[in-house]
Formats: C-alpha cells, sequence, structure tokens
C-alpha cells in the first residue's frame, strides 16, 4: 500500500489583491465615488496596505482571497485545518469515494526509528485497510466501511482563505510548536501567497517573525532560526520559485520539530 507526501498548488487567487484591499481600505476614510478611489490607489497600493497592516486594520483585507489544491494530507490534518472556520474547504469523500488501495502518511518520528519501525507502521496499514476491504466485499457500504480507517489515510482538499484569515492561520501553524503535518502545509501556502503577493505577507508567519513569541514559557526559543528561515522563503519566493520549488524547500527545511 502506497505511502504519500505533501503535495500543494495555489490554484487561483483574487486579481490584483493589493489593489483591492487598498481600495477597499481607502474606502473607510474617503467621501469620494469609487472610481476616484480606484484611481486614486494606482501606484500607491502598496504602501496604503502597509499603512492599514500597521494600524491593525484588517478588515479590508478580507477582499482577497487564494485558493489552494491540497493532496498527500492526511484526515487527521483534516481535523485541525477545518478549526479554521473562515475558510472554505471541499475535500474527497470516504463516503462516495471508495479507499481501496487507499495512500497514507508516515509520521516523521516513526521513520526516524529506523527501516524495521516503518515496515511495522506499513504492515499495521496493510491490517487496516485489510479490513475496509472485507467489510466492502461482505456488502457493507462505503460510509460504513470508513469507519475502520486510521487518521493517517491520505485525503485531498480545495480550500479558500481570505488574506486576513491567511495571517492568523500563519501565525499559528507556522510556528515551531505546530504539529509537523500542518506547519509543513503553512509554510508551504506561506511560500506561495509570498511570491503572489509579498506586500501582503512579506512579514507573514510565526509571531517572531516580526515580532515577540506569543508562546509565552512554552516558547521553543528559536526566534533568531525561524526568521532566517522565513527570510530564505523570501528570496525564493522573490525569484518567482514554481510550485514545485516551493513545496521541495519546504519538505527540506520544515521538520518534525516536536
Amino acid at each position: 500500500m502506497p505511502e504519500t507526501q505533501l503535495n500543494v498548488r495555489l490554484l487561483s487567487h483574487t486579481p490584483d489583491p493589493v489593489t483591492a484591499i487598498a481600495l477597499a481600505g481607502r474606502l473607510c476614510y474617503s467621501d469620494s465615488d469609487i472610481l476616484s478611489l480606484r484611481e486614486g490607489v494606482r501606484g500607491r497600493a502598496p504602501q496604503f496596505v502597509e499603512k492599514l497592516a500597521s494600524l491593525g486594520h484588517l478588515s479590508p483585507f478580507e477582499h482577497a482571497s487564494f485558493t489552494f489544491g491540497a493532496e498527500g494530507v492526511s484526515r487527521a490534518l483534516l481535523a485541525q485545518i477545518t478549526r479554521h472556520r473562515v475558510a472554505s474547504f471541499s475535500v474527497q469523500s470516504q463516503r462516495y469515494v471508495k479507499q481501496n488501495g487507499g495512500a497514507y502518511l508516515v509520521p516523521p518520528s516513526v521513520a526516524a526509528l529506523g527501516e524495521e519501525a516503518v515496515a511495522r507502521f506499513e504492515a499495521q496499514m496493510d491490517a487496516i485497510w485489510n479490513f475496509y476491504g472485507e467489510w466492502l466485499a461482505a456488502g457493507i457500504p462505503a460510509e460504513d466501511a470508513r469507519f475502520v480507517l486510521p487518521n493517517a489515510a491520505e485525503t485531498r482538499m480545495v480550500f479558500t482563505m481570505n488574506a486576513r484569515e491567511l495571517l492568523h492561520f500563519f501565525s499559528l501553524r507556522c510556528c515551531s510548536r505546530a504539529q509537523w503535518e500542518i506547519r509543513r502545509l503553512a509554510w508551504c501556502m506561506l511560500g506561495l501567497v509570498r511570491r503572489e503577493a509579498p506586500e501582503l505577507f512579506g512579514h507573514a508567519g510565526p509571531a517572531c517573525v516580526s515580532g515577540a513569541c506569543s508562546e509565552g514559557k512554552m516558547s521553543c526559543g528559536k526566534q533568531a532560526e525561524m526568521r532566517k528561515r522565513s527570510e530564505a522563503l523570501t528570496v525564493l519566493a522573490s525569484d518567482g520559485a514554481e510550485d514545485e520549488a516551493i513545496l521541495s524547500w519546504v519538505l527540506q527545511n520544515i521538520y518534525n520539530e516536536n
């Protein structure tokens, strides 16, 4: 039964998200009509967006959205990411899509124990899918047979977040204290949107990238390392790296730190 790994793509986003946010923000402080406002922000949108962020006026950021496609993620990750409720999710159904030959993820902590541990984990996954197949063969519908499937089972999803929610998501999930799988996903998403809209996401990431750590006594103490990591991702994104290159960087640099 195949092991799988993370694959993330930025599928679409609001055209010219920086201008959209600047226009919405400028409207709050102006008596001008919409067309005049649009002309007024031309060439000045990045500076105005930076000012909005510095003031903590983030509601205009909700006017820009980004849609991602992810596969090679576990049902365990799905349970975490759907806690971010200001988002839209479309997820491959285990009710309608039979999981025959389904893929799964092997946690880095298991892989770190060596080949014997990985083989044991894989044997357990094989046994679980055999149970699943037995229930299907017995005539049980997939929606009930899926009850025996593990959190390690792969799923695929398309999801959309606005820029404000993404900033919040990155602050929590790029942190080294976040669970390893969603942390990898978050850093990959950060690289993708930083490439497309550096004015919005240049300072995004865990709190320690642009300020003090938000974890208090539970801080990992790696602020300098996190800032270097963010700077390296900025260089990659500013060079216009393809999705595959950003994903490869994440898989090499965002590891199991728990």
